[in-house]
């Protein structure tokens, strides 16, 4: 048997929506507990350079996920972090909340689980493929290297590729028009050591004994495919929201992500979305943090409800 433990609210997600969230609920007395299934941050920690988040002009995107760590740390909030969640009931006035190694007991739930990157689709395989240029970018100094996507990912981890120092790298966007940032752009596209395609598909991967050594595109116009050699494929395709925990008990638009009310309140009474994950038109880390703040303050509301205190 598992132990259990009861608590007033599981947030299920430590990124920034996460562990504003924790903050708030904290401070409001919260007994709270962060489950995890990584490490707090999320994709932020991959992210090189976080700009104009309020006080921060720039800031490394894993510095800033630290500070906020060691803000939740201050006021004692449990955090579950490397988590596998098993079993997720959001029925009924006690949510359960089931990992590999406990079962939690609460009053109310902040789903604040984000987006995953999009997978690459392709008849191979290799382990040279990767989705985060801080994490895996290092092994390539000195290597060729392919990035897909036009959009500000794509391009901020390109600038960051080309810093530390790979021999040559190749943009590749399936668009007739790149859509990152203007001043991006030019930055990128003017380097020496950098091709940019647009209305180019990546198809196909040349392997050698497993090994990465070229990548097959194709000129949508025209159809003509041409072999690159290449070392490694960084791929920044877009996100998809982080739904299967929930996908069938909560509320989702047609693209997977949550309908929360101005409370962030799902269509399940005690039962909230914070962030990535939730349905809007900007999706930025201080608007993250927003939508943390008011569920959060929503749960502290809601739970002085179920005990009478609130009329």
């Amino acid at each position: 048997m598992k132990p259990e433990q009861h608590v007033d609210l599981v947030i299920v997600g430590g990124g920034p929506a996460g562990m504003t969230a924790a903050i708030y609920a904290a401070q409001a007395n919260l007994h709270t507990v962060i489950l995890e299934e990584s490490v707090t941050g999320g994709l932020v920690n991959s992210t090189h350079t976080v700009q104009n988040v309020p006080s921060y002009p720039n800031i490394h995107g894993m510095e800033l996920m630290e500070k906020m760590r060691a803000h939740v740390d201050s006021l004692s909030v449990p955090v579950e972090e490397v988590c596998e969640i098993e079993a997720l009931s959001l029925e009924g006035e006690m949510k359960t909340v089931e990992t590999d190694e406990e079962v939690y007991h609460s009053k109310a739930v902040i789903l604040a689980t984000g987006r995953k990157p999009v997978p690459l689709d392709l008849p191979h395989e290799c382990d040279e493929v990767h989705y985060c240029a801080v994490c895996d970018g290092g092994a390539y100094k000195g290597k060729r290297v392919l990035v897909l996507g036009g959009g500000n990912s794509a391009f901020d981890e390109s600038l960051y590729l080309l810093q530390i120092g790979v021999s040559h790298l190749t943009l590749v966007e399936t668009e007739d028009r790149f859509f990152a940032a203007e001043s991006t752009q030019k930055q990128l596209l003017t380097h020496d050591r950098t091709d940019a395609r647009t209305g180019t598909k990546l198809v196909d991967l040349r392997l050698d004994d497993g090994r990465l050594t070229g990548a097959v595109v194709e000129n949508l116009a025209t159809g003509q495919q041409e072999t690159l050699p290449v070392d490694g494929v960084f791929v920044f395709l877009g996100q998809i929201p982080n739904n299967d925990l929930f996908r069938d008990q909560v509320a989702l638009n047609d693209k997977g992500y949550i309908l929360a009310g101005a409370d962030m309140g799902t269509d399940i009474p005690g039962v909230y979305g914070a962030g990535d994950i939730n349905e809007k038109v900007y999706r930025q880390i201080t608007t993250a943090m927003g939508d943390a703040t008011v569920a959060a303050l929503s749960v502290e509301r809601y739970i002085r409800n179920l005990k009478g205190n609130v009329s």
